[in-house]
């Protein structure tokens, strides 16, 4: 079994930019949304995400916060296209920058699309209470805010918040 330990963060400033050595432009959907997850009728999402030149069929299990189950799988990217039509809600498009700080990558989705302007970072960790170091562009944590989670943007897009909402009303 698969176990995700993943905190998600805002950006402070672009600073990341120049730190950036990779950048993958996905395209992702869902087979489910947040209403059948969140209201226990299922007990995971399930995404079909396309990478570049490879897919991948995931199953992440419902509770919110830093850590889940989670199960990938590679799959035909022609399958993954055709999946992708069966998807409820909007797709998800984004660029995957990778940076290297420390001991940790960090991923950092720039959306496009529906979700564009909302940029957010995100760290796996080892175990819930591995240190790392925290760059100097890293904003305030969303990691239990489920607006952020990708299922959440494939139902409600980022062009569709509040201003209180894009503007962190719910600061922690």
């Amino acid at each position: 079994m698969g176990i995700e330990i993943e905190r998600k963060f805002l950006l402070a400033n672009d600073g990341w930019r120049a730190a950036v050595h990779r950048a993958i432009p996905m395209a992702q959907g869902y087979l489910n949304d947040l209403a059948v997850v969140e209201g226990g009728a299922q007990k995971a999402s399930v995404r079909v995400r396309v990478e570049g030149q490879s897919a991948t069929l995931n199953f992440k299990s419902r509770q919110a916060g830093h850590t889940r189950q989670e199960f990938e799988y590679p799959i035909p990217v022609a399958d993954a296209r055709a999946l992708l039509e069966l998807c409820v809600g909007g797709l998800v498009e984004k660029t995957r920058h990778l940076v290297q700080v420390g001991a940790h990558l960090w991923e950092i989705d720039e959306f496009t699309g529906d979700n564009a302007g909302l940029v957010v970072a995100e760290i796996e960790l080892g175990h819930a209470d591995e240190a790392f170091e925290r760059p100097p562009w890293l904003g305030r944590q969303v990691t239990d805010r489920l607006r952020y989670y990708n299922l959440a943007l494939a139902g409600r897009p980022y062009s569709q918040w509040s201003e209180d909402e894009r503007n962190a009303a719910d600061v922690e």
